[in-house]
Protein backbone atom coordinates (compact mmCIF):
# COMPACT_ATOMS: atom_id res chain seq x y z
CA UNK A 1 0.00 0.00 0.00
CA UNK A 2 2.82 2.37 0.87
CA UNK A 3 4.55 1.75 -2.45
CA UNK A 4 1.30 2.53 -4.30
CA UNK A 5 1.00 5.88 -2.54
CA UNK A 6 4.67 6.65 -3.21
CA UNK A 7 4.31 5.94 -6.93
CA UNK A 8 1.05 7.90 -7.14
CA UNK A 9 2.55 10.93 -5.41
CA UNK A 10 5.89 10.84 -7.22
CA UNK A 11 4.37 10.55 -10.69
CA UNK A 12 1.16 12.45 -10.04
CA UNK A 13 1.85 14.99 -12.81
CA UNK A 14 2.24 12.25 -15.42
CA UNK A 15 -0.83 10.42 -14.13
CA UNK A 16 -2.93 13.59 -14.19
CA UNK A 17 -1.78 14.40 -17.73
CA UNK A 18 -2.65 10.86 -18.84
CA UNK A 19 -6.05 11.10 -17.18
CA UNK A 20 -6.84 14.37 -18.96
CA UNK A 21 -5.80 12.89 -22.30
CA UNK A 22 -7.96 9.82 -21.72
CA UNK A 23 -10.96 11.99 -20.82
CA UNK A 24 -10.50 14.20 -23.91
CA UNK A 25 -10.19 11.19 -26.22
CA UNK A 26 -13.22 9.48 -24.65
CA UNK A 27 -15.44 12.58 -24.58
CA UNK A 28 -14.75 13.63 -28.18
CA UNK A 29 -15.09 10.02 -29.38
CA UNK A 30 -18.47 9.70 -27.65
CA UNK A 31 -19.76 12.88 -29.31
CA UNK A 32 -18.54 11.97 -32.80
CA UNK A 33 -19.54 8.32 -32.41
CA UNK A 34 -23.04 9.32 -31.28
CA UNK A 35 -23.51 11.66 -34.26
CA UNK A 36 -22.05 9.16 -36.71
CA UNK A 37 -24.00 6.27 -35.24
CA UNK A 38 -27.27 8.18 -35.53
CA UNK A 39 -26.56 9.01 -39.18
CA UNK A 40 -25.72 5.40 -40.04
CA UNK A 41 -28.78 4.17 -38.12
CA UNK A 42 -31.02 6.41 -40.23
CA UNK A 43 -29.29 5.04 -43.34
CA UNK A 44 -29.97 1.46 -42.19
CA UNK A 45 -33.69 2.09 -41.79
CA UNK A 46 -33.90 4.25 -44.92
CA UNK A 47 -36.13 3.28 -47.81
CA UNK A 48 -33.22 3.91 -50.18
CA UNK A 49 -31.60 0.57 -50.91
CA UNK A 50 -28.14 2.04 -51.60
CA UNK A 51 -28.08 3.76 -48.20
CA UNK A 52 -29.04 0.53 -46.47
CA UNK A 53 -26.35 -1.38 -48.33
CA UNK A 54 -23.63 1.16 -47.47
CA UNK A 55 -24.67 1.23 -43.81
CA UNK A 56 -24.79 -2.56 -43.54
CA UNK A 57 -21.37 -2.95 -45.13
CA UNK A 58 -19.90 -0.30 -42.85
CA UNK A 59 -21.26 -1.90 -39.70
CA UNK A 60 -20.22 -5.42 -40.69
CA UNK A 61 -16.67 -4.41 -41.63
CA UNK A 62 -16.06 -2.24 -38.57
CA UNK A 63 -17.58 -4.72 -36.11
CA UNK A 64 -15.74 -7.59 -37.78
CA UNK A 65 -12.24 -6.16 -37.36
CA UNK A 66 -10.27 -5.42 -34.15
CA UNK A 67 -10.14 -1.82 -32.97
CA UNK A 68 -6.35 -2.15 -32.58
CA UNK A 69 -6.05 -2.86 -36.29
CA UNK A 70 -8.35 0.06 -37.13
CA UNK A 71 -6.22 2.46 -35.07
CA UNK A 72 -3.05 1.32 -36.84
CA UNK A 73 -4.70 1.57 -40.28
CA UNK A 74 -5.89 5.13 -39.63
CA UNK A 75 -2.59 6.29 -38.14
CA UNK A 76 -0.36 4.79 -40.83
CA UNK A 77 -2.86 4.82 -43.68
CA UNK A 78 -3.86 8.49 -43.72
CA UNK A 79 -0.35 9.75 -44.66
CA UNK A 80 -0.14 7.09 -47.37
CA UNK A 81 -3.38 8.47 -48.86
CA UNK A 82 -1.97 11.99 -48.81
CA UNK A 83 -3.98 13.09 -45.77
CA UNK A 84 -1.49 14.63 -43.39
CA UNK A 85 -2.50 15.70 -39.91
CA UNK A 86 -0.25 18.52 -38.62
CA UNK A 87 2.24 17.13 -36.12
CA UNK A 88 1.81 19.95 -33.63
CA UNK A 89 2.31 19.58 -29.88
CA UNK A 90 -0.25 21.55 -27.84
CA UNK A 91 -0.09 21.40 -24.03
CA UNK A 92 2.25 18.44 -24.32
CA UNK A 93 -0.13 16.48 -26.58
CA UNK A 94 0.84 15.39 -30.10
CA UNK A 95 -2.15 16.45 -32.21
CA UNK A 96 -1.28 14.05 -35.02
CA UNK A 97 -1.58 11.05 -32.74
CA UNK A 98 -4.53 12.51 -30.86
CA UNK A 99 -6.61 13.18 -33.99
CA UNK A 100 -5.72 9.80 -35.51
CA UNK A 101 -6.69 8.01 -32.29
CA UNK A 102 -9.98 9.88 -31.94
CA UNK A 103 -10.84 9.31 -35.61
CA UNK A 104 -10.19 5.56 -35.40
CA UNK A 105 -12.14 5.17 -32.16
CA UNK A 106 -15.02 7.27 -33.52
CA UNK A 107 -15.24 5.11 -36.64
CA UNK A 108 -15.39 2.04 -34.43
CA UNK A 109 -17.83 3.54 -31.96
CA UNK A 110 -20.28 4.76 -34.61
CA UNK A 111 -20.81 1.19 -35.85
CA UNK A 112 -21.84 -0.02 -32.40
CA UNK A 113 -23.91 3.06 -31.55
CA UNK A 114 -25.67 2.66 -34.91
CA UNK A 115 -27.03 -0.75 -33.94
CA UNK A 116 -28.14 0.50 -30.52
CA UNK A 117 -30.02 3.47 -32.00
CA UNK A 118 -31.51 1.40 -34.83
CA UNK A 119 -32.87 -1.20 -32.41
CA UNK A 120 -34.24 1.56 -30.19
CA UNK A 121 -36.07 3.24 -33.06
CA UNK A 122 -37.51 -0.04 -34.28
CA UNK A 123 -38.66 -0.91 -30.75
CA UNK A 124 -41.07 2.04 -30.80
CA UNK A 125 -44.53 1.03 -31.98
CA UNK A 126 -45.09 1.97 -35.64
CA UNK A 127 -48.40 3.46 -34.61
CA UNK A 128 -46.53 6.36 -33.05
CA UNK A 129 -45.17 7.40 -36.44
CA UNK A 130 -48.53 6.92 -38.10
CA UNK A 131 -50.28 8.97 -35.40
CA UNK A 132 -47.77 11.81 -35.78
CA UNK A 133 -48.17 11.80 -39.57
CA UNK A 134 -51.95 11.79 -39.25
CA UNK A 135 -51.93 15.08 -37.33
CA UNK A 136 -49.77 16.83 -39.90
CA UNK A 137 -46.15 16.12 -38.90
CA UNK A 138 -43.68 15.46 -41.68
CA UNK A 139 -41.73 12.19 -41.70
CA UNK A 140 -38.56 13.87 -40.37
CA UNK A 141 -40.46 15.83 -37.69
CA UNK A 142 -42.29 12.68 -36.61
CA UNK A 143 -38.98 10.85 -36.26
CA UNK A 144 -37.19 13.62 -34.36
CA UNK A 145 -40.07 14.81 -32.13
CA UNK A 146 -42.08 11.64 -31.51
CA UNK A 147 -40.18 8.43 -32.24
CA UNK A 148 -36.62 9.36 -31.27
CA UNK A 149 -37.41 10.70 -27.76
CA UNK A 150 -39.20 7.43 -26.96
CA UNK A 151 -36.33 5.43 -28.42
CA UNK A 152 -33.81 7.27 -26.23
CA UNK A 153 -35.56 6.00 -23.09
CA UNK A 154 -35.28 2.45 -24.38
CA UNK A 155 -31.63 2.62 -25.40
CA UNK A 156 -30.19 4.76 -22.60
CA UNK A 157 -28.82 1.80 -20.56
CA UNK A 158 -27.20 0.28 -23.66
CA UNK A 159 -25.73 3.64 -24.66
CA UNK A 160 -24.39 4.10 -21.14
CA UNK A 161 -22.66 0.74 -21.30
CA UNK A 162 -21.19 1.64 -24.69
CA UNK A 163 -19.85 4.94 -23.35
CA UNK A 164 -18.20 3.12 -20.45
CA UNK A 165 -16.70 0.68 -22.93
CA UNK A 166 -15.19 3.45 -25.07
CA UNK A 167 -13.40 4.89 -22.01
CA UNK A 168 -11.72 1.53 -21.49
CA UNK A 169 -11.13 1.03 -25.21
CA UNK A 170 -9.30 4.38 -25.36
CA UNK A 171 -6.33 2.60 -23.79
CA UNK A 172 -5.75 0.99 -27.21
CA UNK A 173 -4.41 4.25 -28.66
CA UNK A 174 -1.25 3.70 -26.65
CA UNK A 175 -0.14 1.53 -29.59
CA UNK A 176 0.50 4.69 -31.64
CA UNK A 177 2.32 6.44 -28.80
CA UNK A 178 -0.61 8.48 -27.49
CA UNK A 179 0.24 9.45 -23.91
CA UNK A 180 -3.02 8.40 -22.29
CA UNK A 181 -3.30 6.45 -19.03
CA UNK A 182 -2.05 3.09 -20.29
CA UNK A 183 0.92 4.69 -22.03
CA UNK A 184 1.74 6.61 -18.86
CA UNK A 185 1.54 3.40 -16.83
CA UNK A 186 4.05 1.71 -19.15
CA UNK A 187 6.32 4.74 -18.93
CA UNK A 188 6.24 4.77 -15.12
CA UNK A 189 6.92 1.03 -15.06
CA UNK A 190 10.03 1.60 -17.14
CA UNK A 191 11.25 4.49 -14.99
CA UNK A 192 10.48 3.06 -11.55
CA UNK A 193 11.20 -0.63 -12.29
CA UNK A 194 7.95 -1.45 -10.48
CA UNK A 195 5.75 -3.55 -12.77
CA UNK A 196 2.53 -3.76 -10.73
CA UNK A 197 2.01 -0.50 -8.85
CA UNK A 198 1.48 1.76 -11.91
CA UNK A 199 -1.00 -0.71 -13.38
CA UNK A 200 -2.99 -0.87 -10.15
CA UNK A 201 -3.07 2.93 -9.89
CA UNK A 202 -4.21 3.32 -13.48
CA UNK A 203 -6.84 0.60 -12.98
CA UNK A 204 -8.19 2.57 -10.00
CA UNK A 205 -8.35 5.76 -12.09
CA UNK A 206 -10.24 3.96 -14.86
CA UNK A 207 -12.64 2.55 -12.26
CA UNK A 208 -13.35 5.99 -10.79
CA UNK A 209 -14.06 7.43 -14.26
CA UNK A 210 -16.29 4.58 -15.43
CA UNK A 211 -18.09 4.24 -12.08
CA UNK A 212 -18.88 7.98 -12.07
CA UNK A 213 -20.21 7.81 -15.63
CA UNK A 214 -22.27 4.71 -14.83
CA UNK A 215 -23.84 6.38 -11.81
CA UNK A 216 -24.58 9.49 -13.88
CA UNK A 217 -26.30 7.42 -16.57
CA UNK A 218 -28.29 5.52 -13.93
CA UNK A 219 -29.42 8.81 -12.36
CA UNK A 220 -30.47 10.17 -15.73
CA UNK A 221 -32.35 6.95 -16.44
CA UNK A 222 -34.25 7.24 -13.15
CA UNK A 223 -35.13 10.87 -13.84
CA UNK A 224 -36.45 9.99 -17.29
CA UNK A 225 -38.45 7.16 -15.76
CA UNK A 226 -40.05 9.55 -13.27
CA UNK A 227 -40.95 12.04 -16.00
CA UNK A 228 -42.50 9.23 -18.06
CA UNK A 229 -44.66 8.12 -15.11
Amino acid sequence: MQSLIEIAVKYRVMLWAGTKTTLVISFVTILIGLAGGMLIAFMKISKVRLFRWIANMYVEIIRGTPVLVQIAIVFYGLPMMGIKVPSVVIAGVDCERLISGILALSINESAYVCEIIRSGIQSVDRGQMEAARSIGFSASSSMMLVVLPQAVKNILPALGNEFVTIIKTSSQVSIIGMAELMYVADTIRGISFRPMEPLIIVACIYFVITFTLSRGIALLERQMGKSAR
